[in-house]
């Protein structure tokens, strides 16, 4: 792709966009408003393809990331005040179950295993931080629960993941 492959392109497309769509209309809550976030991050990708350092993380986890920083921001300029049910697991079942490398399946399915093992208490605040985009404050305020209260949950919750994951080949996840 960095060479000008549109063909790379198209297959890195194929291979992310269901699961940066997944997580874009869930931050966002509306599928055209998700397209076009996630157009724009493979504009992104393609006009800044050369600046890719594989030391840095994955493609999938640039695209990922870059996905949920965009549709945040969104998110937060456009004030999208939404209420989403997180007590149904469904949502996050088809968010991860998107087409992807056979390579990352594993780790899928493992952390999809420790997401349900979380206490609901920390399982509901890395859903609201992570797939809803909010803030600590923005949690704390959905739960009814102090700020600190929220972040050591995510702290809990992060710490079990990272448990659960493992050190990857570098030594680091």
């Amino acid at each position: 792709m960095a060479r000008g492959d549109t063909s790379a392109l198209a297959s890195l497309y194929d291979l992310h966009a269901p699961v940066m769509l997944a997580l874009a209309q869930r931050i966002l809550g509306g599928k055209n408003d998700a397209e076009d976030l996630v157009h724009d991050v493979f504009l992104e990708a393609w006009r800044r393809a050369a600046d890719y350092d594989p030391q840095r993380g994955t493609v999938r986890a640039w695209l990922v990331l870059r996905t949920r920083s965009r549709a945040i921001d969104v998110r937060k300029s456009a004030k999208v005040s939404r209420t989403v049910s997180v007590g149904d697991a469904t949502w996050l079942e088809r968010l991860l179950g998107g087409t992807e490398e056979t390579s990352s399946s594993a780790d899928r399915e493992l952390v999809r295993r420790t997401l349900r093992t979380l206490p609901e208490d920390q399982r509901l605040v890395l859903l609201l931080g992570y797939f809803e985009g909010l803030s600590s404050s923005e949690i704390a305020s959905r739960i009814a629960a102090p700020i600190g209260t929220v972040k050591s949950r995510v702290a809990k919750g992060l710490s079990r993941l990272r448990e659960a994951l493992g050190p990857d080949d570098r030594g680091e996840r």
